[in-house]
């Protein structure tokens, strides 16, 4: 009998541990996450903005940035490309 107070004793805790985390802790924790979320899509914004401003109003720029560090494969092998169409019969 002592074993299935325990147990239910036990069972109440983790229900109001449950409640009180979901109550006080979780949003703080989501409001410093989406904080944290802001600031880096501001810093993102703001970056791409400074590069945006330099560059002259009609002229075209190819940034190739992205490009450094990686190999671009040639597609040689792949053969030859080949057009079908569907005939009725």
């Amino acid at each position: 009998m002592l074993n299935f107070f325990r147990t239910i004793l036990i069972i109440l805790l983790v229900i109001y541990g449950l409640k009180f985390v979901a109550r006080y802790v979780l949003p703080y924790v989501l409001t410093r996450a989406v904080k944290k979320a802001q600031q880096r899509a501001q810093q993102n914004q703001n970056g791409y903005n400074s590069s945006s401003e330099e560059v002259p109003v009609g002229e075209t720029v190819i940034d190739t940035s992205s490009l450094k560090g990686k190999n671009p494969k040639k597609n040689d092998d792949l053969g030859e490309y080949v057009d079908y169409e569907e005939v009725d019969s």
